[in-house]
């Protein structure tokens, strides 16, 4: 196990904590608070209709995708073009493309549970108050830590709710894949000044590193390490890279450009996940 140990400020972090305080301040006051996304937050979908249902003995797919304000979505208009819309449809192209994942599955049955300013804390006890599914879930995806960051979380409160998250999620909905997103890369977000943001993004990764080894720790967990900026350069074709367009207009959570991203990412690796024979396509 990950040994938990207490996030010290250092002598740089003391020297600079007036400003920090400061500054976070005037970016609660002055960044703009943008809406949930509106839409339907589940439903039931067809994977791939092209395979004869004659004989047909495929499984529904069922996720359930937990968490913050980006689990939620806040940067899209609607929930279709927020994490959850985008990753149906890349799950229904992995069905096209992948055989071998489309031949299992038939239909996949979703559904958000996500509100902005979750922590942790919250996301744990959300889980407690949920029903009990009437199915195991195939796949829970999770995305946490951004507000723990900010409501300064210690090492070991934060390990011991992960640990808790994972605990749930595997006795009492049965999960059989469980997905952590990587904390944001919060040194990039252009809402946060410097040396704000690059305070706030060592105080990110040092949790990270945290959720990164519990991951670790637990088969049928997977810690998904989403390179925001990594995946647009790629995308890029060697043109200059404008790190704005990765983000919404508040300057702190995703676009819709960069949900979209990141749904074709974890796609992937849920079918990588569900058929462990299976190639990158």
């Amino acid at each position: 196990m990950v040994a938990a140990t207490k996030i010290k400020a250092n002598a740089k972090d003391l020297l600079f904590a007036p400003i920090y305080l400061y500054q976070g301040r005037k970016v609660r006051r002055n960044t703009l608070r943008l809406p949930e996304p509106k839409g339907v937050r589940y439903g039931r979908v067809k994977l791939d209709a092209s395979i004869d249902n004659s004989s047909d003995n495929r499984q529904t797919l069922n996720i359930i995708i937990v968490g913050d304000s980006s689990a939620a979505g806040v940067g899209s208009q609607t929930q279709q073009q927020a994490l959850a819309g985008k990753l149906i449809l890349a799950l229904q192209q992995q069905a096209l493309v992948n055989k071998v994942f489309g031949a299992q599955f038939n239909a996949l049955t979703w559904s958000v549970q996500a509100t902005t300013g979750h922590t942790s804390f919250d996301i744990l006890r959300r889980l407690y108050i949920l029903s009990r599914p009437s199915q195991p879930l195939d796949v829970m995806v999770i995305s946490v830590g951004t507000n723990d960051t900010t409501a300064n979380v210690s090492a070991h409160e934060w390990q011991q709710r992960l640990e808790d998250i994972i605990a749930i999620a595997k006795r009492k909905f049965g999960v059989r894949t469980l997905i952590f997103s990587r904390l944001p890369q919060m040194a990039q977000m252009p809402a946060l000044p410097a040396p704000l943001n690059g305070f706030m993004g060592a105080k990110a990764n040092r949790l990270d590193k945290i959720l990164q080894q519990v991951c670790a720790d637990h088969d049928g967990v997977t810690y998904m390490a989403t390179d925001f900026a990594r995946m647009l350069e790629e995308h890029s074709n060697g043109s200059p890279i404008d790190i704005a367009v990765m983000f919404a207009s508040d300057g702190f959570h995703p676009s819709s450009l960069m949900y979209g991203y990141w749904a074709q990412q974890l796609a992937v690796l849920i079918t990588q996940l569900l058929n462990p024979t299976s190639k990158d396509y």
